[in-house]
């Protein structure tokens, strides 16, 4: 593992945003590696946004990751992988879902979701970019409930996260009730090995 490693985790409320950083939290605390994180959890009502930092690695004097200096972000949507760019180290690793969550606003007519503008945008401003249809997959493995270990696992295959498939699976054994063991296992290997179709 590099000596730190910035993660952000961004999403909407709902999405497993929170359990997601909890679980590379409780995997980093396993290696005996040092981990401070600060989360939105006021804001983790359905709808709203929610992000978390995850600073791993040593001397880390704050939770939070200043602009500019974050090696990885796991966008549950994307719209929230845009707004957190501005975190993204220069030649930082996104991995994104592709699957829009429209605001209200934009559903009832009052403004617009520029979806085609968003993804564009992204592969324009993003180096080392992964694009994921984490609901289909999840979707695929019969719930909704693993597109964050989905995405997860992609973060895996990307490199960037200085952790090990074991680790993860260790964590989601000690945090999830044992009747999802194996669905989180095959949500964590769909998303290691997915490919964009």
């Amino acid at each position: 593992m590099p000596n730190n490693v910035n993660i952000i985790l961004c999403g909407i409320g709902g999405q497993g945003t929170i359990l997601a950083s909890k679980l590379l939290a409780a995997a980093a605390m396993k290696r005996g590696i040092e981990v401070k994180t600060a989360e939105t959890i006021g804001m983790a009502q359905r709808g709203g946004s929610v992000f978390s930092h995850i600073r791993l690695g040593e001397d880390l004097n704050s939770p939070l990751i200043a602009p500019g200096k974050a090696d990885l972000i796991i966008a549950f949507e994307p719209a929230e992988a845009v707004r957190h760019l501005p975190f993204l180290k220069k030649g930082g690793s996104v991995v994104a879902s592709t699957r829009p969550i429209y605001p209200t606003t934009a559903l009832i007519g009052q403004s617009s979701y520029p979806y085609d503008d968003i993804m564009l945008y992204l592969k324009d401003h993003v180096d080392h970019l992964t694009l994921v249809d984490a609901d289909a997959a999840a979707e695929e493995l019969g719930s909704s409930r693993v597109l964050n270990v989905v995405l997860l696992g992609a973060a895996l295959s990307s490199g960037e996260l200085g952790l090990s498939e074991q680790d993860i699976l260790d964590a989601i054994h000690e945090r999830v009730a044992p009747r999802f063991h194996e669905l989180n296992q095959k949500a964590l290997q769909r998303g290691m090995n997915y490919e964009d179709q």
